[in-house]
């Protein structure tokens, strides 16, 4: 590949590069990304790069391709397999590698797939994404003679898995859900190793998703999950999404544990070892995760929505632990990274240590009243626009109190609000708290009325939230 290359520019999105395989993305496409990062890594006198790959079927083919582009580019090569992503952000560590590459759809449907990419310094997001256009658009692509082999990695990537469990209490009773992703064989492994028993739902890996979407943030796809712990007499219950970054539980009730209340369990054991640190979420967040933080002695810091930026602002701060509501959650004892089944992981050794049920962990934090994350779709020209229009109105109201580090996140005495643009779609998300349902209709109204002032029509608040 001597000549400029250019990619569907929907394709090149904030956090990765992602498309419909068949129609935006295609081989010449991973073999030019491979090309183009292995520039980049070049230049950071970079050579050694590690590549994964999801349970997807076109997965193989791009890696392929993916290999092809970064040998081209002169990197050494070290091919960890099929896994979750969180194995190849091991891999780069353990393998002293200067980079890594992903192939996968994360929780997209099965047509799709994607490339997550990644250096020893951090993720590869925002202005590196467009860097990697720049490069293959101008064909200013480094040449070399690379290699590539196949190395093992996943028995020791178990290992440190196994060796996370610290729970020196009772044996327990858990359900898995892997929703036929990328960790399937890794869990059984796992699971093999650890205390107690273990109900292992949809373990093996099928790109097709037969049973269920992979993603544990929508409650639809926890139903079986939920089952299998009432049916089981189980103490919790633990959901992957397709490429394994991010967690979803119940508790022994059955009731789902949100992604900002898990981070306050995972709040009260990380300050115990670590007295007055920080702990970051986004601001999707609720104010009792944040509340909770500080009650139990942390440092609560509220930063923008994304995984790579709560990972960068995590590293910035040195927080031992950080998390969204997506269920991207972070420990820093674990390089950093989000792995759901590290997260689970801790979560059961929590659970093992504790007296109490993992529903009582749960309801530490009092009950409030909010929306689900309500996501409605706005052109994309106008969708950072509109809330760049409605933070000029809120600056002109002295009564406001806004958070604008990303959206407007306003605070009242009935609650809070959110609006803010998504990096990763054509849609504005909004969600709202209070402590009865008339503050949160009154916080709904106002953005209502924000919407309205930007010409816009109010989203539909009618699914409940948590």
């Amino acid at each position: 590949m001597t000549d400029a290359y250019r990619f569907d520019p929907t394709i090149l999105r904030e956090y990765d590069i992602r498309g419909i395989v068949g129609k935006t993305l295609n081989a010449d496409d991973a073999r030019a990304v491979g090309r183009a990062f292995g520039t980049m890594v070049s230049r950071q006198d970079g050579t050694r790069v590690c590549v994964g790959y999801d349970g997807r079927a076109s997965s193989p083919m791009l890696e392929e391709a993916m290999v092809d582009g970064l040998t081209a580019a002169g990197m050494i090569v070290f091919r960890v397999g099929l896994g979750p992503t969180p194995m190849l952000y091991f891999s780069v560590k353990h393998l002293g590698a200067d980079a890594g590459v992903q192939i996968t759809g994360s929780h997209n449907p099965p047509e799709y797939n994607g490339i997550k990419m990644l250096t020893d310094s951090g993720p590869i997001y925002g202005e590196d994404i467009q860097e990697i256009g720049r490069i293959a658009g101008d064909g200013a692509w480094h040449s070399g003679n690379g290699s590539a082999k196949h190395l093992e990695v996943m028995d020791d990537y178990v290992d440190r898995l196994v060796a996370a469990f610290d729970g020196d209490g009772r044996d327990l009773t858990v359900a898995w859900d892997s929703g036929n992703g990328s960790s399937g064989e890794a869990l059984r492994r796992v699971t093999a190793k650890l205390p107690g028993k273990h109900i292992l739902l949809y373990d093996e890996i099928d790109g097709t998703f037969p049973n269920h979407h992979p993603d544990p943030t929508i409650p639809e796809n926890l139903v079986d999950l939920q089952k299998a712990v009432l049916d089981n007499g189980c103490d919790l219950g633990i959901a992957f999404d397709g490429d394994g970054d991010r967690i979803g539980a119940i508790d022994e009730q059955a009731r789902i544990i949100w992604g900002d209340q898990l981070v306050a369990v995972y709040a009260s054991d990380v300050l115990k070892d670590h007295p007055g640190a920080t702990v970051i979420a986004d601001v999707k967040a609720s104010q009792t995760l944040y509340d909770e933080i500080a009650r139990l002695g942390g440092n609560p810091v509220m930063w923008k929505t994304g995984h790579s930026l709560i990972k960068a602002k995590m590293a910035e701060m040195g927080a031992p632990l950080a998390g969204e509501m997506s269920g991207h959650i972070f420990f820093k004892d674990n390089y950093g990274f989000d792995d759901a089944l590290y997260c689970g992981i801790k979560l059961m050794a929590i659970v093992a240590r504790s007296p109490e049920p993992l529903s009582a962990l749960r309801d530490r934090l009092p009950p409030v009243l909010n929306t689900p994350e309500v996501r409605f779709q706005v052109d994309e020209s106008r969708k950072f626009a509109v809330i760049d229009e409605v933070k000029q109105r809120l600056a002109a109201d002295p009564g406001s109190d806004v958070n604008d580090i990303d959206g407007v996140r306003v605070t009242t005495g009935d609650g809070w609000w959110l609006l803010r643009a998504s990096n990763t779609q054509d849609v504005l998300v909004a969600r709202a708290e209070s402590q009865t349902e008339e503050g949160l209709d009154r916080l709904k109204a106002q953005i209502a009325d924000q919407l309205q002032k930007s010409g816009l029509p109010a989203p539909d608040f009618s699914q409940s939230g948590h």
